[in-house]
């Protein structure tokens, strides 16, 4: 399975996003499915998961402003992200929990003040 992020783009703060991953094949056997970001000079974090049955968990940075949902039919993951922070500045990506495919190029987020 081949993963493929996009929607990033540069949004103030205070605005949204939607972010979205497209799977070359089919998702609906991967269990757990979770977007993970990374800053310049960090390492990659955890976001926030879903299973396959629609069942969520997220970061406590960004629980109650992202909302992660997954379509099996279309082999799509989506992150909806509001009320975003400068902090959320980062380069997003999709992958399995825990992560096993290439993670590929991501898409990048950038939040001004």
């Amino acid at each position: 399975v081949q993963l493929q992020a996009s929607g990033g783009g540069l949004v103030q703060a205070g605005g949204s996003l939607r972010l979205s991953c497209a799977a070359s094949g089919s998702i609906f056997s991967i269990k757990l499915m979770a977007w993970y970001r990374q800053a310049p000079g960090k390492q990659r974090e955890w976001v926030a998961s879903i299973t396959s049955g629609g069942s969520t968990n997220y970061a406590d940075s960004v629980k109650g402003r992202f909302t992660i949902s997954r379509d099996n039919a279309k082999n799509t993951v989506y992150l909806q992200m509001n009320s975003l922070k400068p902090e959320d500045t980062a380069a997003y990506y999709c992958n399995a929990v825990p992560p096993q495919y290439n993670w590929g190029q991501g898409t990048q987020v950038t939040v001004s003040s």
